[in-house]
């Protein structure tokens, strides 16, 4: 009999120490505990070790770290009708505990699909070249769209990246075309500013010359002296001009 009651007392006793030791409990830095009494929810229990009821209060741990995640390849068509795949990477992280428990099953799973599904949106509400040169204007669209679902969860999403953007190859093939034509263009219009300056400045040039007589006599000399150094060969030089104004005085006399 007493070797019964001392078997059932340490029985008795293993249990009262396990529940000793269910009753503790240890968060780490990252880490928030949402405690549960009953079914009901009670208190957030911070970083380090806290005490349970045991066998009444309940704890679920949530991680407060970012997460990262890159998000599925989403197909979809764009304002002006392009089909496109686009893919994304998402930075998210809890920042209430108690609503991440209490108000979403799987908060992460829902985050990730409100993500794809907010991305089609943006991706649908903008036209081909405002996402291939303004891709920041989509992320921020992006952002604020998924920031009012997710706040409901108590999450905040710290930033999402459209990461890459694949077009059909006639589309790749028609924006090649184009950005051609614009070079094209350009090149086109800086040699027809450079003849314009070119011209004005020889316009400046003949109405000098024509002011100062001389100045056209300089002038040949220097290109007969540039021929000379540049080319073996022969030059037949004209009588300066001066001299032949003076040979039509006196003929005309």
């Amino acid at each position: 009999m007493f070797a019964t009651m001392s078997g059932f007392g340490l029985f008795l006793i293993a249990i009262l120490v396990l529940l000793a030791l269910k009753s503790f409990g240890i968060n780490q830095e990252y880490q928030r505990g949402v405690v549960f009494r009953l079914g009901r929810l009670v208190e957030t229990k911070g970083p380090g070790w806290f005490w349970l009821i045991p066998l009444i209060d309940r704890v679920v741990k949530v991680d407060l770290r970012t997460v990262t995640f890159a998000l599925a390849t989403q197909e979809t068509v764009t304002r002006d009708g392009v089909a496109v795949r686009v893919n994304a990477v998402l930075w998210y992280r809890a920042v209430e505990p108690k609503l991440v428990v209490t108000s979403v099953v799987n908060w992460q799973s829902a985050v990730i699909q409100a993500a794809e599904t907010g991305m089609r949106d943006a991706i649908g509400q903008s036209d081909l070249d405002q996402m291939l040169k303004e891709r920041t204007t989509i992320n921020s669209r992006l952002l604020d769209l998924l920031a009012k679902t997710c706040v409901q969860w108590g999450v905040v999403v710290d930033a999402v990246e459209i990461k890459d953007l694949d077009i059909p190859e006639q589309m790749q093939r028609a924006i090649a075309r184009e950005a051609e034509a614009v070079r094209e263009k350009r090149a086109r219009i800086i040699k027809a500013e450079g003849e314009f300056e070119a011209s004005k400045t020889l316009a400046d040039a003949a109405r000098i010359i024509c002011d100062v007589p001389g100045a056209l006599e300089l002038r040949r000399l220097q290109t007969l002296t540039e021929i000379g150094v540049e080319h073996n060969s022969t030059i037949i030089a004209m009588f300066p001009t001066e001299l032949l104004e003076a040979a039509k005085k006196i003929a005309a006399s």
